[in-house]
């Protein structure tokens, strides 16, 4: 094995200004990923992000196949699967059956894409694991486009959203509308699937959309100190495997997997040593 694909800082200071966009990426989406993350956690979705980011990956490559938007294409995909989803509102076994069949759909539509486009295969590889340039200043503009709608929307909904994820009964019984409430969220889940695909990839979305969240429970005693842990987690990650991956020719994913794990394990430890499980 070269260790020098995996770790080479030979001109990394040139190569620094190359990924400006791509750290300016990584940092909304941790902040974005994060913020999202507890919830998808508390609500027990994190089959249905794999599920979304199948279906965004078939939308990405369809259009990348018929030479359009990429991110784009990684919307529709997204949001009809979040959609899709959401309109099953909370009942988890038909929610998963659907999950189930709709993994496979997507991931074989976008195999099938890629198979069929003739161009450069680096844009193949990099959305099922993401590419350190990959993001240009349109996909940058459409990235904090998409951060500000989710970010304002999710302060808005907080404390209904929250009620519903710890208690859901007493929740519905006090009158707020589950049903709309969980459509909302499943439609900002799928607009932070897209996000996260541009840059980390298809298969490697519950990095961020979920494994933060997971590790933060492990250590706060409230929704908003698991969120505020979630986002630095999901920064970390994001900011962290992108300075490692500029220093290699290994894709980004696996950086910013590993850190991630590697906070979950540590949190998860650190709870076990307090003897505390999840909170939520």
């Amino acid at each position: 094995m070269s260790w020098d694909k995996v770790f080479n800082f030979t001109d990394y200071s040139e190569l620094l200004p190359l990924v400006h966009n791509s750290l300016l990426a990584g940092l909304i989406l941790g902040i974005v990923g994060g913020l999202i993350s507890t919830f998808v956690v508390m609500r027990d979705l994190p089959f249905a992000v794999h599920g979304i980011s199948e279906l965004s990956f078939a939308g990405a490559s369809g259009f990348l196949l018929l030479g359009l938007n990429v991110v784009a294409g990684s919307l529709v995909g997204s949001l009809g699967a979040a959609i899709l989803i959401g309109l099953l509102g909370v009942r988890a076994r038909d929610r998963n059956s659907w999950i189930g069949v709709l993994m496979p759909f997507g991931l074989g539509l976008g195999v099938l894409f890629l198979a069929l486009y003739e161009g450069r295969a680096a844009n193949k590889f990099g959305l099922l694991t993401g590419q350190i340039v990959a993001i240009d200043t349109p996909a940058l503009s459409w990235l904090a486009v998409i951060s500000v709608i989710v970010v304002v929307v999710m302060l808005l909904i907080w404390r209904p959203l929250s009620f519903a994820s710890t208690d859901p009964e007493v929740a519905q019984a006090r009158g707020i509308p589950l049903g709309p409430l969980s459509l909302l969220f499943m439609v900002l889940l799928g607009l932070v699937v897209a996000m996260s695909v541009q840059v980390v990839g298809a298969l490697l979305v519950l990095s961020i959309v979920v494994t933060p969240g997971a590790a933060a429970v492990r250590l706060a005693s409230t929704t908003a100190g698991a969120t505020v842990l979630s986002i630095l987690f999901a920064t970390v990650s994001m900011i962290g495997g992108i300075l490692l991956a500029l220093g290699s020719s290994v894709p980004i994913s696996p950086y910013v997997t590993t850190i991630s794990f590697a906070i979950y394990l540590a949190c998860r430890l650190i709870a076990a040593a307090r003897g505390r499980s999840r909170v939520f």
